[in-house]
């Protein structure tokens, strides 16, 4: 079994003039990484390894909600490739995986994860909103192996305030 964890960053910042990349969170998305982080925590039993898109909005949420998680630095890894808004590179991130990896979670962007939130579960969702989390689970022992799962959790900030 594999466990797949699709986090959408929170809401950032337009305040500033800065390139995309550069964009921190706002108020309101260091409040709901928070809520996230606490959420998780209950919700997670083990996880494997953390990959985060290099973007400050997605790399700070992820950091938030790994100070809830307590997962090990050494198990928490940037990667360029989930700066991608179509998930094609996402997907390929994640089923090239190694297989001892069974949980794994992600931070990046959308349109891509709502994308891979409707191509690869069984729920479909209209937008993974900022800070959403769609949980899945694959019946395969292999990453690569990935097709469509169960959606087991759909969390929206929203419903956690």
């Amino acid at each position: 079994m594999k466990t797949l964890y699709i986090i959408r960053h929170a809401k950032s910042s337009w305040e500033f003039d800065l390139e995309d990349k550069k964009r921190p969170l706002n108020p309101r998305g260091l409040l709901d990484a928070e809520l996230v982080g606490k959420e998780l925590k209950t919700l997670v039993k083990t996880l494997d390894l953390i990959l985060s898109s290099p973007a400050v909005r997605a790399y700070s949420t992820a950091k938030i909600i790994n100070k809830y998680l307590d997962m090990p630095e050494n198990l928490f890894i940037v990667k360029e490739e989930l700066y991608d808004f179509d998930g094609s590179k996402v997907i390929e991130t994640v089923k090239k995986c190694e297989d001892t990896i069974n949980s794994l979670m992600i931070f990046g962007h959308n349109h891509a994860f709502t994308s891979i939130a409707n191509n690869y579960g069984s729920e479909a969702i209209d937008n993974l909103p900022t800070c959403g989390v769609v949980v899945i689970e694959f019946d395969c022992d292999k990453w690569e192996q990935i097709n469509v799962g169960k959606t087991l959790h759909v969390i929206r900030p929203k419903f956690l305030k």
